[in-house]
């Protein structure tokens, strides 16, 4: 019994010592949806960079339209790409026809930047994620073989019922001012997926403020896609090789739609961790009392000392 007892322990050693496994799985292409775009219980969702698109441009049949701004953010907050809440994402799901059971697809014309954002919350508020789906490619995967329609899809209204909120999966400005600036957490990687020129200051856009969060690193999510599809699996685990995967991820960008990305990314390639700071560089950056940091570095002049 006791050579048992310490073979079971030493096998569960091996199996926690063994790098979390990479999971793409929620990935699918043109010819799946093309395979199950009749299913009964599918929701097809598009999120448009311009969502008047959905109209002029076209969608792929059957898909709903989701407005990027107003119907995936807060409202009410400031800044508007705040998290909304559970009961407002509910609501917005039915409106779109999901149930319980549904398999969700989402996609956009963004390198699923866009999609991304549903994705995670979803995530957030409990939602069955083995029954969601994004299209990789989006729209330009889809039209290379298949046709768009103009006509508004209509839908019958949902019941989907969200779980409790999941808090772990959302961090706010206090947190990474406490974990990161002031007290340099070694456990914790603060990471901005926003452009190099904006990490850096050299473009500022949609902020009063120049520069990054001190003590944050510059992983750009936008270049884990090529030509609308996300890269391999091998080349996304170099861009974040950076960051061990046994610690906690805190990521911001501007306004929601790139740090989204970057939480799908990470998920997929095992990370355990990632929590998304609700309000991002929108929030940070419109505070003149926030200290920021100009350059290609984490920390600069006094933060550095």
């Amino acid at each position: 019994m006791l050579n048992l007892i310490r073979v079971f322990i030493s096998l569960l050693i091996f199996l926690l010592a063994l790098p979390a496994m990479a999971n793409r799985s929620f990935l699918v292409d043109s010819v799946w949806l093309e395979e199950h775009i009749h299913d009964s219980n599918l929701v097809i969702l598009e999120v448009r960079y311009h969502p008047h698109r959905y109209y002029t441009v076209g969608h792929i049949p059957g898909a709903v339209q989701v407005q990027r701004f107003k119907d995936l953010g807060n409202n009410n907050a400031n800044p508007i790409m705040k998290l909304p809440s559970k009961n407002d994402f509910q609501a917005r799901l039915r409106n779109w026809g999901v149930n319980n059971n549904s398999t969700i697809v989402i996609y956009d014309d963004s390198s699923t930047a866009l999609a991304s954002r549903v994705y995670f919350l979803l995530d957030l508020f409990g939602y069955n994620m083995k029954k969601v789906k994004m299209l990789d490619g989006g729209t330009v995967e889809w039209s290379a073989f298949n046709s768009l329609t103009r006509e508004k899809t209509r839908v019958k209204h949902g019941n989907v019922i969200l779980k409790t909120t999941n808090k772990s999966k959302v961090i706010q400005w206090t947190n990474v001012y406490d974990d990161v600036v002031s007290r340099r957490d070694p456990d914790i990687v603060l990471l901005d997926a926003r452009p190099y020129d904006m990490y850096t200051g050299k473009v500022v856009k949609h902020s009063i403020l120049a520069g990054h969060i001190p003590g944050a690193i510059n992983i750009v999510s936008l270049e884990g896609t090529s030509a609308q599809k996300w890269i391999s699996e091998e080349k996304l685990s170099v861009m974040y090789q950076t960051i061990p995967k046994n610690k906690t991820v805190y990521v911001y960008c501007h306004d929601g739609f790139r740090m989204s990305l970057a939480y799908a990314q990470l998920k997929s390639l095992g990370y355990k961790d990632v929590r998304l700071y609700d309000g991002g560089w929108s929030h940070w950056g419109n505070r003149l009392t926030l200290p920021t940091v100009v350059g290609n570095k984490p920390y600069t002049g006094a933060y550095e000392l």
